[in-house]
């Protein structure tokens, strides 16, 4: 899962090297903190939140593939 919000943020930012993604692991559920530049920021947030609820959509559906949960936090 981590490596799927790696190559998602990577493939919207204008500074790839940038994102970070760190992973928290609990029972049943994986927490993912995304990171990436401040001027990149706007583009996976997006309008009115848009693209991070795309982004959290995929994320919770390769999850459920695991039987798992996942939550993805975007830094700021």
């Amino acid at each position: 899962m981590r490596d799927l919000v790696l190559w998602l943020a990577k493939q919207l930012v204008e500074d790839p090297e940038a994102v970070r993604v760190e992973t928290i692991e609990r029972d049943r559920s994986t927490v993912l903190e995304l990171s990436v530049a401040q001027e990149d920021l706007g583009r996976v947030i997006g309008r009115g939140g848009k693209t991070a609820k795309a982004f959290r959509t995929v994320l919770d559906a390769a999850a459920r593939q695991q039987g798992r949960r996942a939550v993805l936090d975007i830094l700021d």
